[in-house]
């Protein structure tokens, strides 16, 4: 018997706090899915409460480094072309045009083409005259060229937010103004109810979607929300004549000077003017004024503080430098608006650990709203989003990136560096260092060049090795960008690793700890591959969702009947094993207690075995197998691994005894030549063997078969995914190798792959592999035959590739297993 709509069932109770963009267009996301039982709570009036939502300029340019981002960017541009209220449309497709005035900013307005199209947005790179054609008001005899989108444009916010309001209240949502949230309530570690004001709310879940409130509300909930506000310029220009008889809001694309750190937009005969060419003013989120507090205060809205026009001096000349019409003119008027950074510039998204049923959805811009309603709508419906959204999920920052000044430090960067030219390894410089390993002091006598990630410090390549270079004969010249970050020393540390031996600190690499009763039965159900082994059996496995999607792969060490140390990827992976694990089974993340040296190399046994009466030949130590040994005074766990295909072993011991280990490891090594080695020579050397990275070459989007990791999975045992795999169609993808014909060239990844002269998809990881003598690259492509050519767009040149058989080194595996 079908159900009245009286009586079908509404979903659970979900209380959603904030009325912005996001909260509006995550109610609306949630009530198409059939969860009705929606209330939404604002502080302030609606339909303009007077966060970031009320002030935003509303320029949508869709294309970016990240997928992602782009992806949820994507997304609004699509719902928000299908929104009006009051018969106006809640999007203006007029386009979008970035302009180039310097040659280091064409280069990258080619490489953010390449992004287009990799993700799949329209794009081309336009000449000096299209520039002027697009926007005659600009002096054209300072622009090199441009990059043209015609599918941005401009959002009107505020209209986009009232328009899923009506659509979600039409479904039962229901949305109260003037509710301040005052407390969060618990039981049992979940979220039960919502405090405010003017009563309490009960609720299965509770979504932060306050904007830069969000860690007032976090606090609440005990949450910390790593979110820093910070006040941006905006300010408009009297009317121009040159503009005259405008009727319509904007007829031009959406503009930016990246150069000079600004943006422009028409507003009908004026011209809208947002600047980041100032110093960061950062906000305290406890401070901000209330909706009626700020108005008493003659603020216009709690998110538009006073204009500074001490400001605005540098960006005002700049303007008149691009607009030739403004020259005689002055600023008629202008406000601070406040909107919210993290650390990473990404978006905070997801379910507590610490407070079931408690999400976040802040840091979000309206660019990207509509897109992060709909994963976190999917997460909470589907217990997933439909896209890979690693990059912003809330468990992603360590302890250590959590600290209220290091959110405000590297926030303020943020805003810093949002039209710079970011190199994908460029480190952030502060707070450096943070976390080092027991090993920073030997690495930096021996010249080592620090990079960054996770807030570690990883060498990339050390000086000391700089003598090697010279018995390599001539490299490939590099192009400038591919040379940054990156020296020719890598090559010589990747020759020794294949010819001597090397040592690798490995120590960033998360390692969790699983014990007690029932732990090899979790594991076992949790994993793709066969944990059922003896102890000292280490097996390299995946961890799946329920849809088969691949969400980390891990190596997995039984080091006792019921105590396994397993190498992860990220804090999701502790989070997700927590969240299933049943009683009796403990889950501690030991990263920094422990340390790690990969020793490899074909002489690496040779250095080790003087070093342990234990024994480490072939048969008495075989590949993927662990025992727990001593080496010299140091107790270690040896496990017979290696991530760059050669003979060795990964070493772990407690952090307080690393330095001991290194120095006993090095001692040894002294007859045998050894180096250490960094990660710039170990992405190449795993690339030249084919194994992948989670993150970058596979995510949760993909299944293992389409990823190339099918011998992981066993189909004759339980878990979980295994019924989505069951039911999967024949792969339409796979990640392919391919080798670039050309050995001098280069590509650094995400560049867009051309079959056939149509893009088809996108490159992963590439390096150059020196080994082989060519640069290798993974990609994500139909499925092609072995031999077939294609291209990679590289700065807007078609550089020629090859499909090639993996593992493109060693393919019977005799280096390692000897």
């Amino acid at each position: 018997m079908s159900s009245t709509p009286e009586t079908r069932p509404r979903g659970p109770q979900v209380v959603i706090i904030g009325a912005g963009i996001v909260g509006c267009s995550l109610a609306d996301e949630l009530t198409a899915r059939g969860w009705t039982d929606v209330t939404v709570l604002e502080q302030g009036p609606l339909p303009a409460p007077g966060g970031s939502t009320s002030h935003a300029p509303g320029l949508v340019f869709q294309t970016g480094p990240s997928r992602m981002l782009t992806s949820f960017a994507q997304y609004t541009v699509e719902k928000f072309n299908s929104l009006e209220a009051d018969g106006v449309p809640c999007f203006d497709p007029v386009g979008g045009l970035e302009l180039a005035t310097t040659p280091e900013r064409l280069a990258d307005l080619h490489r953010k083409a390449g992004y287009a199209a990799s993700w799949g947005v329209r794009g081309e790179i336009v000449s000096t005259a299209r520039c002027k054609e697009l926007w005659p008001l600009i002096d054209e005899s300072i622009v090199l060229g441009g990059f043209h989108t015609p599918d941005d444009g401009l959002a009107r916010a505020l209209l986009a937010a009232r328009a899923q309001m009506e659509r979600a209240t039409s479904r039962g949502a229901v949305f109260l103004d003037r509710h301040t949230v005052t407390g969060i309530e618990r039981q049992d570690g979940r979220v039960t109810a919502v405090v405010t004001d003017r009563g309490t709310f009960a609720a299965h879940h509770v979504v932060s979607a306050a904007g830069f409130w969000g860690p007032v509300i976090g606090r609440m909930a005990g949450i910390d929300v790593p979110l820093q506000p910070l006040a941006h310029q905006y300010a408009k220009t009297p009317k121009l004549p040159e503009l005259a008889g405008a009727t319509a809001e904007a007829s031009k694309p959406i503009l930016r000077f990246q150069d000079r750190d600004l943006y422009f937009r028409e507003h009908t005969d004026r011209i809208g003017i947002g600047s980041y060419a100032h110093r960061p003013l950062t906000v305290d989120p406890f401070a901000i004024p209330a909706y009626d507090e700020a108005r008493a205060n003659d603020m216009e809205m709690p998110s538009s503080y006073p204009f500074t026009e001490e400001d605005w001096g540098p960006s005002w000349e700049d303007c008149r430098r691009l607009f030739p019409a403004l020259r005689d003119t002055e600023i008629e008027e202008g406000f601070n608006g406040v909107f919210s950074f993290t650390p990473d510039g990404m978006p905070v998204l997801g379910e507590s650990r610490a407070l079931r049923g408690f999400w976040l959805a802040e840091a979000v811009w309206v660019t990207h709203s509509a897109g992060v309603a709909k994963a976190v709508a999917e997460w909470m419906v589907d217990g997933r989003p439909s896209i890979d959204v690693h990059e912003a999920d809330l468990t992603r920052f360590e302890d250590a990136q959590r600290s209220p000044s290091y959110v405000r430090e590297r926030g303020a960067q943020q805003f810093v560096e949002v039209y710079d030219i970011l190199h994908p390894l460029q480190p952030m410089e502060h707070p450096r260092p943070l976390r080092v390993s027991p090993f920073h002091a030997r690495q930096q006598a021996l010249g080592a060049r620090f990079l960054e990630g996770g807030g570690w410090e990883r060498p990339h390549w050390y000086e000391a090795n700089a003598p090697l270079v010279d018995a390599l004969g001539p490299l490939p010249e590099r192009d400038a960008w591919s040379a940054r970050y990156w020296s020719p020393i890598a090559a010589a540390e990747a020759r020794a690793t294949r010819e001597k031996v090397a040592l690798y600190d490995m120590t960033p690499l998360r390692r969790l700890e699983v014990s007690g009763p029932g732990a090899l039965d979790f594991l076992h159900r949790m994993t793709t591959n066969n944990l059922r082994k003896k102890p000292g059996a280490v097996t390299y496995t995946l961890l799946l969702d329920h849809t088969g999607g691949i969400r980390s792969d891990l190596t997995v060490a039984r080091l006792g009947p019921d105590r396994f140390q397993i190498g992860a990827n990220s804090p999701a992976d502790l989070d997700w094993l927590t969240r299933h694990a049943p009683d009796g089974v403990h889950i501690r993340d030991i990263t920094s207690g422990t340390c790690c040296i990969g020793v490899w190399g074909p002489l690496a046994r040779d250095l080790v075995q003087p070093l342990t009466r234990d024994d480490f030949s072939h048969e008495g130590f075989g590949y993927f197998r662990a025992k727990e040994t001593y080496l010299g005074h140091v107790p270690v766990t040896a496990m017979r691994l290696s991530y760059v295909g050669e003979l060795g072993w990964e070493l772990y011991t407690t952090a307080d005894l690393g330095l001991r280990l290194w120095d006993t490891l090095w001692e040894a090594g002294r007859e045998h030549g050894v180096i250490a080695a960094g990660r710039s020579a170990f992405n190449s050397l795993r690339l030249e063997k084919g194994y992948r990275a989670w993150g970058t070459d596979m995510t949760d989007e993909h299944d293992p078969f389409e990823a190339g990791l099918g011998f992981a999975v066993r189909m004759d045992k339980e878990f979980v995914g295994r019924e989505a795999l069951d039911a999967a169609a024949p792969p339409t993808r796979r990640l392919t190798p391919l080798l670039l014909d050309d050995p001098a060239a280069n590509v650094l990844g995400k560049e867009p792959v051309y079959v056939d002269g149509v893009p088809c998809g996108y490159v992963t990881s590439a390096s150059y592999g020196y080994t082989l003598g060519r640069c290798v690259a993974y990609a994500w492509l139909p499925p092609l035959a072995t031999g077939t050519g294609v291209h990679i767009e590289y700065f807007g040149e078609k550089v020629p590739a090859t499909v090639a058989e993996e593992p493109l080194f060693d393919p019977k595996m005799t280096r390692i297993r000897r």
